[in-house]
């Protein structure tokens, strides 16, 4: 009994002891996805102490990681959409997005001041930037590319897409909440001749949009859109309902047909998440979207079924990707001349987020919805407009 009593104890200190390495390893072998190797969306480690860091922060880690320079890949958009569609991210700790979503459930994060911080993190860092990696328009959402082949001719076939939808005619007075530079408000004014309405929570973007929608019929405000009164014939909304909170999401609806007329239509375009969740990505909350929340299908769903008919769901998630690969690439060209003002880590914070976000769309992980709303139902049904 002693003799085997030992080798029993032997054996077991001889076994290799576990580590946050052979662990990731592991799972990253699973998703096809090699330590060292050297294809495009293998994982270069630049400094050992990735791996523990990875284990104890979660997504939060896997991105201050590489803004710090701790690893690398040649295609930083292939390597996790392998590692999305491998669902590595879902066995990551998820502490950190257990704690944002126990924030919202306790405060409204896009209440008052809060409503305008992503304006003053995101969309005031500086319009050099944003003039360089977008379209001539500037429009900052996810392009049409059925029959386009550049970034410029996607974002002109959405806006056309939106006014078609809309049945927009001359003389209809328009609400655009989130207007951005106002690239949109511009368009659909000199097209389709509507009088334009839109609001932003950016003040860097309600100087802009007002230089570009000068000599137009389009009036321009820095308002919450809780705020706006009067009466419309149609509201649209680009890629503004992942800012409104999930706490807010009745409201905001309720709000839009206040604003409505009863036999208007109201477009809805967002970003989409497969799954229900309470809380943002936290690397995204914390670096790129603070007080932001994506909304999944049947949050959308239950928001707004007191309030509007779903006259049409349309679904082109596939095209973001496509939208944020050629803002990546722009940004990539302009950035001798962005670096003496925004550095390093900045340029690999912009260069991580546009690589996962494409790489979100490309795994099916987040979808682009556009919603057709009516307050009660447009008799006989619209016909679709693709």
């Amino acid at each position: 009994m002693a003799t085997n009593s030992t080798t029993w104890m032997s054996g077991l200190v001889q076994r290799p002891r576990w580590s946050a390495r052979t662990l990731l390893t592991g799972w990253l072998n699973s998703a096809d996805i090699r330590v060292g190797g050297d294809r495009p969306w293998d994982l270069k480690v630049n400094d050992p102490r990735l791996f523990s860091r990875i284990l104890a922060g979660g997504s939060l880690a896997v991105g201050e990681a590489y803004m710090d320079g701790w690893w690398d890949a040649r295609s930083v958009d292939a390597l996790m959409t392998r590692a999305l569609r491998g669902g590595v991210d879902r066995r990551l700790p998820r502490l950190f997005e257990g704690w944002l979503a126990l924030k919202n459930r306790l405060t409204n994060l896009q209440q008052g001041s809060g409503a305008f911080r992503v304006g003053n993190v995101h969309y005031d860092v500086g319009d050099d930037l944003y003039e360089r990696m977008l379209d001539p328009r500037m429009i900052y959402t996810c392009g049409y590319w059925a029959h386009a082949h550049d970034v410029a001719a996607a974002q002109e076939a959405k806006l056309d897409l939106v006014g078609r939808k809309l049945r927009l005619e001359p003389g209809m007075r328009v609400l655009d909440i989130g207007c951005g530079w106002g690239g949109a408000a511009a368009y659909l004014a000199d097209k389709f001749g509507v009088k334009v309405v839109g609001v932003t929570i950016s003040r860097n973007q309600e100087r802009a949009a007002r230089k570009k929608c000068a000599r137009r019929d389009v009036e321009i405000r820095f308002q919450d859109y809780r705020d706006v009164t009067g009466v419309f014939d149609r509201v649209y909304s680009l890629g503004m309902f992942e800012h409104v909170g999930i706490r807010n999401y009745e409201a905001y609806f309720a709000k839009v047909a206040s604003l409505l007329r009863s036999d208007g239509l109201f477009l809805l375009h967002t970003i989409g998440n497969r799954y229900s969740r309470q809380s943002n990505d936290p690397w995204i909350e914390k670096y790129i979207f603070p007080n932001s929340q994506v909304p999944s299908h049947a949050q959308i769903a239950r928001a707004v079924e007191r309030e509007f008919v779903v006259e049409d769901w349309h679904e082109f998630g596939p095209d973001y990707d496509r939208t944020l690969m050629a803002w990546r690439n722009n940004f990539e060209q302009a950035w001798p001349t962005l670096a003496p003002r925004y550095g390093e880590r900045f340029h690999r914070m912009w260069h991580y987020w546009l690589s996962v976000s494409a790489a979100s769309f490309r795994a099916r992980e987040l979808h682009l919805w556009q919603v057709l709303l009516s307050p009660s139902g447009v008799p006989g049904g619209l016909a679709e407009v693709r």
